[in-house]
């Protein structure tokens, strides 16, 4: 594909070569002459320098710096070179496709309703009273539990499972290991000090275009709902505890957890190993760094750290004296000693 006619479809300003043969999209350090890359984050500047890709990606306001011994790299100028980017991989990129049809080894109970072009791969099970739309895609070792109602544009990788009577909507992607509508984790101690488990009655409801990616869970609700709102985005080993509620085109990072009862607001990002303590609420777009714990409710917008999880800039603030302590505990022991001497000599 000419680098004029990417250009053209991603709707970016072009400097350069117009005619320029690009045959894939590559990392600014492993990019070659054929090969569109981009820069979205200063930290990989210098590495422009270097560069051997044919084509860049870049804010319509950078300044390229000269390559060494090389021609001047052209650019495609953008205003979000990051999503550009990822436009532009789908030039080039061709996703497996799977004939319509039930595999010989899959089992379809004679009471679920399979829309038109749905693929059923080896060794899945749809069991009774299911709904799935048109146009689904579950891959193989993929189980469907009684009464779930999935919609259109389903795809469900490898091992993926939908519990029963979970809701499904239209566009949505399991990928492998997947569980949607798990038990949620609710034991009530007895008398005798055992565990009695209460009834997981109600069901996970999971909205249009949202991502579910390898091995995360999202529970059932004790009873009610545990509900994924729109186009929110949900990582590896994430743990969305019963009846918690995400918002709409919200993040959360891999190794998440959110105890049960949790509220995430929408366009909010939850860094990798946020742990929320349940019953709390976390406002619209806030965001939440790695590895912070969540013990009382969040305001909107706000941006938490550490633990207990505080406002960013005080976090920063205690962080910085942190790194003092074992100078400040010298001086109070020389401080101590100095008063102990005075005593003494009074």
């Amino acid at each position: 594909m000419k680098l004029k006619e990417i250009a053209k479809r991603l709707g970016c300003e072009l400097e350069g070569y117009q005619e320029l043969e690009i045959t894939g999209v590559a990392g600014i350090e492993a990019a070659g002459p054929k090969e569109l890359t981009f820069l979205a984050n200063r930290k990989y500047r210098r590495a422009v320098e270097t560069t051997r890709a044919g084509a860049i990606l870049v804010d319509s306001r950078e300044e390229l710096p000269p390559r060494e011994g090389m021609p001047g790299l052209a650019a495609l100028r953008s205003e979000n070179p990051y999503l550009d980017f990822a436009r532009a991989i789908e030039f080039f990129y061709e996703p497996p496709k799977y004939a319509p049809g039930v595999h010989s080894t899959a089992v379809v109970a004679k009471g679920a309703k399979i829309g038109a072009g749905a693929h059923i791969g080896p060794f899945c099970l749809v069991d009774e009273g299911v709904t799935i739309g048109k146009n689904a895609m579950l891959h193989s070792f993929v189980s469907i539990y009684r009464e779930a109602r999935i919609g259109d544009d389903f795809f469900a990788h490898s091992h993926a499972v939908v519990r029963e009577r979970c809701q499904i909507g239209n566009r949505v992607t399991l990928q492998n290991g997947a569980v949607v509508g798990g038990d949620g984790f609710g034991f009530a101690r007895q008398a005798d000090g055992r565990w009695f488990k209460m009834r997981q009655a109600g069901v996970a409801v999971i909205e249009d275009d949202v991502e579910i990616q390898a091995n995360a869970c999202v529970d059932r609700a004790t009873i009610g709902e545990t509900r994924i709102r729109r186009g929110a985005k949900i990582d590896d080993l994430v743990l969305v505890g019963h009846a918690s509620q995400v918002g709409e085109d919200t993040l959360l990072c891999g190794q998440v957890g959110l105890a049960g009862s949790t509220k995430v607001g929408s366009k909010c990002i939850l860094a990798g190993q946020v742990g929320a303590a349940g019953h709390l609420e976390i406002g619209h777009g806030t965001v939440i760094t790695s590895q912070s714990g969540v013990p009382n409710d969040v305001p909107a917008g706000a941006v938490y750290s550490g633990y207990p999880a505080v406002e960013n800039r005080e976090w920063l603030k205690s962080m910085a004296v942190v790194k003092h302590l074992p100078e400040l505990k010298r001086k109070v022991k020389e401080l101590e000693e100095a008063v102990e001497k005075l005593k003494a000599k009074a």
